[in-house]
């Protein structure tokens, strides 16, 4: 393929060079959207008279025919195309001859290649919202099944208080609540459009920018020429939400590493979601958790990497800038596979309540709650803490719970307190009790979960 910037140069490009230089090996799958691009490009240019209608039809018409031959997989690129703007229009100038030079008056590579990464951007966002919605679906139904199912809430990974499995879901329905947020609010200030900006300083013709803008569906046109071709901000907006989702899924794949163990045993991951030992016939591995866990690492990487690329790049335009593809596209792909096989892993793992059930008698788990039994009574809650710490304390003694202390026992820790000032401290009842607003009481759960149906279905109704 001849270059298209050659004509200042007297020497072809060196082949180790051509293969350096070229993206064409991971752009080409923004096809469709440098078609769409280059068909609104020249939509515009013919309104404006600066091609005529019937140039303009032709060149569409081969646009189309092209797209066409790439989707049949008829054309394969090659490195000797450079990139996926270059190996298009060389070959619209072979389909339909020197009209086709014309599709990129008023345009650069510099304004092409970022209109076409925000419409690739603008429709993965799209995909990776619905797939959360997905998840936060499955996160839904298993946190009703498991609303009234208690278990041990940890902090420091020790047992800390009792809580519901329904609660557990809940927390994680926040989470992802927020990275589909993030990715709406990365969405809105991506949705301008850089086409026209040209190589950094705009053009001489008379383009209308908001047409194009218009036609591929942008809220407006990029303000700033300059800015406009160096402006890798999106990218980096959109790999920090990839990153922090992936951190939340990398967070409850560890949970689920060590709920599938034998020293908890809490869930059980479906067959299918797991694998054996090449040397222990006895091992069921979460490799797909672990994996999820793993997979967080090179979605940071991938932030870092652009993060370092954009420090130091002097206004406008660098080569440099190529590199902002790969990192994004690994991050997209990464992220997608993760939401879905942990969103399938998900809804085929239950929890086995009578193995969960054997924890409740470790790490006084009701201690808080009879701490603030003992506040409602009237004792300072600084004076309660310290009370069932001391009741803490007798219990490890004696090798017993709460509910072995007799009357002498307690009445040796404070005068106050006597077994029947104790109250219901059951575990069940403590779990009751706790209806203050996002606590961890099943009437407050299935609170929570409502509260998600309705601002999922309200995300549902703006059509993403």
């Amino acid at each position: 393929m001849a270059s298209f910037w050659g004509g200042r140069f007297e020497k072809e490009m060196d082949e180790l060079v051509k293969q350096f230089n070229a993206s064409i090996g991971f752009d080409q799958r923004m096809y469709n959207e440098d078609i769409d691009g280059s068909i609104a490009h020249v939509t515009m240019l013919g309104e404006q008279g600066i091609v005529s209608m019937e140039e303009k039809d032709q060149i569409i018409a081969g646009l189309e025919k092209i797209r066409q031959r790439i989707t049949s997989g008829e054309i394969v690129f090659s490195v000797n195309d450079e990139d996926i703007h270059m190996g298009i229009e060389s070959r619209l100038i072979q389909e339909i001859g020197d009209v086709g030079k014309k599709l990129h008056t008023a345009r650069s590579r510099n304004d092409q290649c970022q209109v076409d990464l925000r419409l690739y951007l603008k429709k993965e966002i799209r995909e990776i919202i619905r797939r959360l919605m997905e998840l936060e679906t499955v996160i839904l139904a298993k946190a009703e099944k498991y609303a009234d199912s208690i278990t041990v809430g940890f902090t420091h990974i020790q047992h800390a208080q009792p809580i519901t499995i329904g609660f557990i879901f809940m927390a994680y329905f926040q989470m992802f609540r927020r990275d589909i947020d993030r990715l709406m609010d990365t969405y809105e200030r991506m949705d301008l459009c850089p086409l026209g900006a040209c190589a950094l300083a705009g053009t001489t013709l008379p383009t209308n920018r908001a047409r194009t803008a218009e036609l591929l569906g942008f809220a407006a046109p990029t303000e700033n020429a300059m800015d406009s071709v160096s402006d890798r901000d999106y990218s980096l907006e959109f790999l920090s939400d990839a990153s922090i989702s992936m951190m939340h899924l990398s967070r409850w794949a560890e949970e689920f590493v060590w709920w599938n163990s034998q020293e908890f045993g809490f869930i059980d991951i479906d067959d299918s979601y797991c694998t054996g030992s090449s040397i222990m016939p006895q091992k069921k591995n979460p490799d797909m958790a672990e994996l999820l866990r793993g997979k967080v690492g090179r979605v940071y990487g991938d932030l870092m990497q652009l993060l370092t690329v954009m420090k130091g790049t002097p206004l406008a335009y660098n080569k440099d800038f190529q590199e902002d593809k790969e990192s994004l596209f690994d991050a997209v792909d990464t992220w997608k596979a993760s939401i879905r096989i942990f969103a399938n892993m998900l809804e085929k793992t239950e929890f086995r309540l009578d193995r969960i059930q054997r924890h409740f008698q470790q790490g006084f788990l009701n201690a808080t709650d009879i701490a603030e039994h003992f506040a409602k009574q009237g004792i300072p809650f600084r004076e309660a803490h310290s009370i069932v710490g001391r009741m803490v304390k007798a219990c490890e003694h004696k090798g017993c719970d709460f509910g072995d202390l007799t009357d002498e026992d307690l009445q040796a820790i404070d005068s106050r307190i006597t077994r029947e000032t104790l109250g219901d401290i059951s575990i069940k009842a403590c779990v009751d009790a706790r209806m203050s607003y996002g606590g961890t009481a099943p009437s407050e759960v299935r609170r929570q979960i409502q509260a998600g149906r309705d601002w999922l279905t309200g995300v549902e109704a703006m059509k993403w």
